[in-house]
């Protein structure tokens, strides 16, 4: 067995240590198909300077905006009015700018990938897909106006407790309320460099699918459900992101704020 896998078996071992994927060291480009520094402030203006003239481009009149606000805003409670206007007209000018056709108004999942890219700092093909499907709740493959709130909700003020039901309801691949030893499999391939061969790649993988399942499928079901996954992340956090990184980093997310809700703060003063 490569040296390489029993580096990341002894270290998940220990409550999964460092994770082969953090954020902030190692974590690699997965076949994104996108170009462009993730993350970077450049591409982030690059989306959000529309934001200033965005009054010219939304398709909205007042009326419905503040009807569409307003209930948003009985369901979101993570930002204030004010924030999901500014959200909503962002939305708009991203939609307008993806140039999607769509019979739903909204972004497709090429057009919301490419958010996730350049604006989040997101980089797996896999897990943008599954953040896109996490997003879009009513499975239209489209995400509106209140999932594209909603959503944002959780990846930039969500609580530990919303923030865990987002990222188990992501690594469950098939939609089944479970996390197979097949998808946990697939999601450590996924996310693991390849520095071997493919045949001690795979048999890497499955020790740490064993392990995993040790550590983390407390009802011995073959499986991690939600109380499985809930109960191991409340005994050790690191665990949170155990399958790869689905939420952004928070200065992205501070970066984010800062520009989407920049005419809020200027108004103020």
């Amino acid at each position: 067995m490569a040296a390489y896998f029993f580096n990341h078996l002894r270290t998940f071992c220990v409550v999964a240590g460092v994770l082969p994927w953090s954020h902030s060291v190692g974590h690699r480009v997965v076949n994104s198909g996108i170009s462009g520094n993730p993350g970077h402030i450049g591409l982030e203006l690059g989306y959000l300077r529309i934001v200033r003239c965005v009054e010219a481009t939304l398709g909205m009149d007042q009326k419905t905006l503040k009807k569409l606000v307003e209930s948003i805003s009985n369901t979101v409670k993570n930002f204030k009015k004010s924030e999901v206007e500014c959200l909503l007209r962002l939305f708009h000018s991203l939609v307008e700018r993806a140039n999607v056709r769509l019979n739903n108004f909204g972004l497709d999942r090429n057009a919301f990938r490419a958010i996730l890219h350049s604006i989040f700092g997101m980089t797996d093909d896999m897990l943008m897909n599954r953040v896109f499907f996490a997003f879009d709740k009513d499975n239209d493959n489209c995400i509106n106006a209140k999932e594209w709130v909603k959503g944002l909700s959780v990846f930039l003020r969500g609580t530990f407790e919303e923030k865990l039901k987002f990222c188990f309801e992501v690594y469950y691949l098939n939609g089944d309320g479970y996390i197979s030893r097949e998808e946990i499999f697939d999601m450590l391939k996924n996310s693991l460099c390849q520095q071997s061969s493919e045949e001690e790649t795979d048999e890497g993988i499955k020790e740490l699918v064993d392990i995993t399942l040790k550590k983390m499928d407390y009802d011995n079901d073959g499986k991690i459900s939600f109380a499985d996954f809930e109960k191991a992340v409340k005994e050790e956090r690191l665990l949170l992101e155990v399958f790869g990184p689905c939420l952004p980093e928070a200065k992205n997310c501070i970066d984010f704020e800062a520009l989407a809700f920049r005419h809020i703060l200027t108004s103020s003063f």
